[in-house]
């Protein structure tokens, strides 16, 4: 008896010590666990250009979503909050990496109809000006791409995204300042189908604060969650879309919407320091990104490269990496109809190496030493990063090119359409049908052992500089995120002048006009960057505030 006594309460003391344990144990993770800063996340976030739409995505991603659904969703309500920017008129470029770190591009940019112009690249302009008009319109593939990412990636049920952009459309809201700013752009002469949209009983055009409402897209959405990306390529919406387009002197045709295919390729990897990078290879502008990184990569950049002497240096080694960047862009095609194999070779260390050991510390050289192909820059797009709970990851960039596209709505579905063939405008001398234009948006994904980086950017030809400023500012110049994504930008052009965002350091532009660089102007800026960033289990989530975007997460 005294014996089964004593293994009782030699059991109970056992049992005491390992709660003990426990609770000491428990302290010390508590103890031991990184405090997250106040403007930081704990399990995912999303951002986007407009907080509207970052808090959808984060809505999605709480209902059990996927980082894809977030994405889709936030898109979704994208293209009816900066309707100037993007659309189901459009196409896009998704990069997911999945939460066993597998990395998938999954491309839906829109593609050349089998009929077009003949004479169409005759009609390019000479230098860089809005272009619309039904000529320009491509195949969007928008909706196509966000079926193949759901399919693949999606959790909640399709039509579960759709949802809060048709209630945004169907009841309407005030017109947020950024697509305020853009109504005036609008020309009566191209579209009265757009120009109707925003105008109010009077004929006058609507502005910032007053109600906007897209009835028609309303009912296009509602269609397309019910039925699937099949009603806007087969359905009745596609015959609407096309009898629109066609009487507006369009080329399009059901056969095009019909045969328009996504493709899924694995991304390219691009070693960064600690990072490996994840970019979309050709017709995507990753290349030429990566190529920019890899020559300043090779100068050792750190905090002390932005004092004194130095930081005019650092800022005339970057201009001269990307006059030959502008050099090489005529070779970014659709692999599909051009070889991608040199293209490939952009991405080597030893390329950026040969290219680094053309650049003259003291000088700038004439156009031809970079071999510049004139060509036009452009503008438009957004942008969307995605970092969910399980360590899944999107970061997709989507555009109907310039501001409104071709500024052609469709009055019978209220789709804007895209203006993306101008975007061979000095990149080609001849196009194909089923061709996808060549592009800068460079959905990104950096990976290291301890932190995880998605990141894009928005602004057409500025897409490339928006990407490499906030990178080189927070990998090597020891910049927080969002100190990074808001320093202001040197643009070299497609003339190779530089054109400096307000509040640049004015010490560096006389130093590199000193250098002989030629000074541009520009009146806007649209480099607009959206990032989401994880370390040491805290999420930090940075929408730019060059677009008066805001970022959601929990």
């Amino acid at each position: 008896m005294a014996r089964s006594k004593a293994k009782v309460y030699t059991c109970c003391a056992l049992m005491l010590l390992c709660l003990v344990a426990i609770i000491v144990c428990g302290a010390l993770l508590v103890k031991t666990a990184p405090k997250c800063p106040e403007d930081t996340f704990s399990s995912a976030a999303v951002a986007a250009d407009s907080g509207t739409c970052s808090d959808i995505g984060s809505n999605i991603l709480q209902r059990g979503g996927s980082a894809v659904d977030g994405a889709i969703a936030a898109l979704l309500c994208t293209s009816v909050m900066n309707p100037q920017s993007m659309g189901i008129g459009g196409g896009s470029i998704f990069t997911v990496m999945d939460s066993s770190g597998k990395v998938k591009i999954i491309n839906s940019r829109e593609t050349v109809p089998k009929k077009f112009k003949s004479d169409l690249l005759k009609s390019c302009p000479k230098t860089f000006q809005l272009v619309s008009g039904s000529q320009w319109i491509g195949v969007p593939g928008e909706i196509r791409g966000y079926e193949q990412a759901h399919r693949l990636y999606g959790k909640l049920p399709w039509n579960t995204l759709f949802e809060p952009t048709i209630k945004l459309a169907r009841e309407g809201f005030p017109i947020p300042q950024i697509q305020g700013r853009y109504i005036p752009y609008i020309d009566t002469n191209v579209t009265q189908p757009l120009r109707k949209l925003y105008s109010d009983k009077n004929g006058n055009l609507l502005k910032t604060g007053d109600i906007v409402k897209f009835e028609k897209l309303a009912d296009t959405l509602e269609k397309i969650a019910n039925q699937g990306a099949d009603a806007f390529y087969t359905g009745e919406i596609a015959e609407d879309l096309i009898r629109d387009i066609q009487e507006a002197g369009g080329t399009l045709t059901m056969q095009d919407l019909e045969s328009f295919r996504v493709t899924v390729t694995d991304a390219w990897v691009v070693p960064l320091g600690d990072y490996q990078m994840y970019i979309p290879p050709p017709p995507a502008g990753g290349t030429i990104l990566s190529l920019i990184l890899n020559i300043m990569k090779g100068y050792d950049l750190n905090s002390a490269s932005l004092t004194g002497e130095q930081k005019a240096l650092a800022y005339h080694r970057y201009v001269e990496a990307f006059k030959f960047a502008n050099g090489l862009k005529k070779h970014i095609r659709d692999p599909q109809f051009s070889s991608s194999e040199m293209v490939k070779n952009f991405t080597e260390e030893s390329f950026a190496s040969h290219i680094r050991s053309l650049i003259s510390s003291d000088k700038t050289h004439d156009p031809q030493y970079y071999n510049i192909t004139p060509y036009l820059d452009s503008m438009g797009t957004t942008h969307v990063s995605v970092l969910a709970d399980d360590g899944s990851a999107v970061s997709v960039t989507s555009t109907i090119n310039h501001i409104f596209g071709s500024k052609v709505m469709s009055q019978r579905t209220g789709v804007i359409l895209n203006n993306e063939l101008s975007d061979f405008c000095g990149r080609a001398e001849i196009i194909s049908p089923g061709e996808q234009p060549p592009s800068s948006m460079t959905p990104a994904v950096l990976k290291s052992q301890t932190k995880t980086l998605v990141i894009g950017s928005t602004g057409g030809s500025m897409i490339t500089t928006g990407m490499a400023s906030a990178l080189m500012n927070h990998l090597w110049f020891g910049k927080s995120l969002k100190e990074a994504i808001a320093s202001p930008i040197v643009f070299v052009d497609s003339e190779n002048a530089l054109k400096f965002e307000p509040n640049f350091d004015e010490n560096v532009i006389k130093a590199l006009e000193d250098l002989g660089h030629t000074r541009g102007q520009a009146r806007h800026f649209y480099n607009v960057v959206n990032a989401v960033e994880k370390e040491d289990g805290c999420i930090c989530a940075v929408s730019d505030a060059r677009k008066m975007g805001k970022a959601a997460g929990y």
